[in-house]
């Protein structure tokens, strides 16, 4: 069988059609792989997603942070928080037997609603674990924007991720780049030429995504990345996607062969995968 039901070209590019393709087939996710969110745009949907749908189909999945997320309800997961890094491994193996998709965490940080993460070199001995099929790792934080650029200390991406998602929101196309819309503007403005207040373009987000200090800043050498454009609320979204995944692809990024386009949130939550006209032959 074909890894994509359908491919049809499409400028140079392979665009495959949603026919029914599961976040796991449209990521190409294997057993062993850790998985790393960046970005903005919808990174805690799909990472409770994505383990949803592995934990269905009987796979037992982690998902965690290196920064902070909101904590999540017991009906999304089963959340272990342990300051501890020793006895939260003890307490994984069992976990997992008896609820397939489980989250840890270290803390709960206040009346934010969030809790703390834990650190990239527990994410490293958790994949070593013979029960784990794969860990997703929201590595970034964005605080609710549809666009991000990471500063010094961003993302936290632990160095033994195979897969790195960078996320972006549609709805970020043809604003402005003000606090509003975007989070750390100033560092968009600096790696993209767009000045603050200027409207932001399917270049800009492209370049974004690409520039060695950009979203996917500090993504290790052997990982494949896969960009993520999410929020197809519309019909006409779906084409500036196209338009957005091309341009990416045009950058040729020597990690990136194919984009996502998605609406996370929807029980078909895959609408296309663009894939590079190489990578689609």
């Amino acid at each position: 069988m074909d890894r994509y039901p359908e491919i049809a070209t499409s400028g140079g590019k392979g665009l495959v059609p949603n026919k029914g393709i599961t976040l796991r087939e449209a990521f190409d996710i294997n057993h062993g792989e850790v998985i790393s969110l960046v970005g903005a745009g919808g990174k805690t949907t799909l990472m409770f997603a994505l383990a949803r749908e592995l934990a269905l189909a009987g796979e037992a999945v982690i998902t965690t942070t290196t920064t902070k997320i909101f904590e999540p309800s017991p009906s999304e997961t089963f959340l272990i928080l342990e300051p501890d890094e020793e006895k939260m491994l003890a307490l994984v193996p069992e976990a997992l037997g008896k609820y397939r998709h489980i989250t840890l965490a270290t803390k709960r940080l206040g009346s934010a609603g969030k809790v703390d993460g834990i650190r990239p070199a527990l994410v490293i001995r958790l994949a070593k674990l013979k029960q784990v099929f794969g860990i997703i790792v929201e590595a970034d934080g964005a605080k609710g924007r549809p666009l991000k650029a990471p500063n010094a200390t961003e993302p936290v991406i632990p160095q033994n991720s195979s897969v790195v998602i960078p996320v972006v929101g549609i709805d970020a196309l043809e604003r402005q780049l003000t606090e509003d819309n975007a989070f750390r503007p100033e560092i968009i403005s600096r790696l993209t030429g767009l000045p603050l207040g200027g409207i932001i373009s399917a270049e800009v987000v492209a370049t974004l995504i690409t520039h060695t200090q950009g979203i996917i800043k500090g993504s290790p050498a052997h990982a494949r990345i896969v960009p993520l454009i999410n929020k197809l609320d519309k019909e006409e979204d779906l084409s500036k996607a196209e338009d957005l995944a091309i341009k990416i692809l045009e950058r040729r990024h020597p990690q990136i062969n194919k984009v996502v386009l998605g609406r996370v949130q929807c029980s078909e939550p895959v609408a296309r995968v663009v894939v590079a006209a190489e990578a689609g032959a």
